[in-house]
């Protein structure tokens, strides 16, 4: 199971929202891209990257910052935030992200990511959020009455790469992730779900890898207060 530190972008720093509230971010640094460098030289083998700004905006937003951490980290990165067109998929994808995570549009336009995913094999992701099992879009302001699995199922033959499922009460509050809701998830589905929200502890990285099912989970508020060891997580994992 692949561990992905998480990198929240706010006003061009690295902050943690709690349960997805803009007005309740911590900031945790001004300097994403050393941020970013430090999650490599820990060992990590990918990082995920989170465009808030862009997320509410409906197109890229911290794109500066996005930039210094490619420029900075030679381990790959999937981004979401703010992403809701082809060429904003295309330019994100030649500046030297390795996969887009394409949230909003995956309701307001499944056709874009089955068309995405077709010209970008492997490199496009389908980010659920979701409050109760059902879809939330635009940065999580807006709810929807599609049940999670339902639009999982709509994308089996896309060729999409993976599925991002983040239980939006979980989101940064350190109660542990919605292990039970995740591994139902990834067995209605035959593409890798990545859990996201609540990671809180080793034994939630475990209890995660333990389904057999998760294909990854992605970390960040345990990462930055030090309830999570990454060096320690990533080599638990992979023993």
């Amino acid at each position: 199971m692949i561990l992905y530190p998480a990198i929240d972008l706010k006003d061009g720093q690295c902050v943690r929202l709690l349960k997805g509230d803009m007005e309740a971010a911590t900031v945790f640094g001004d300097d994403p891209a050393a941020q970013a460098a430090a999650f490599e030289a820990a060992g990590c083998d990918w990082l995920h990257l989170v465009d808030l700004n862009g997320a509410f905006a409906g197109q890229p937003v911290n794109g500066d910052a996005v930039e210094a951490i490619l420029g900075r980290v030679s381990v790959p990165a999937q981004l979401g935030g703010g992403i809701r067109d082809m060429a904003t998929i295309e330019r994100w994808l030649e500046r030297g992200i390795a996969r887009v995570i394409l949230g909003t549009v995956a309701v307001e336009a499944p056709d874009l990511v089955r068309e995405a995913a077709r010209a970008f094999p492997g490199r496009i992701a389908v980010g659920l959020d979701a409050r109760d099992g059902r879809v939330a879009t635009r940065g999580w302001a807006e709810e929807t009455d599609i049940k999670v699995t339902e639009l999982a199922r709509s994308f089996e033959d896309a060729g999409v790469a993976a599925l991002i499922y983040t239980d939006i009460d979980r989101d940064g509050a350190m109660g542990g992730p919605n292990v039970a809701a995740t591994a139902a998830l990834a067995r209605a589905v035959d593409i890798p779900v990545i859990a996201s929200g609540g990671v809180a502890s080793l034994g939630d990285l475990v209890a995660l890898r333990d389904t057999g099912v998760v294909a990854g989970a992605i970390s960040g508020r345990a990462l930055y207060d030090g309830a999570l060891d990454l060096g320690a997580a990533l080599e638990a994992l992979r023993g």
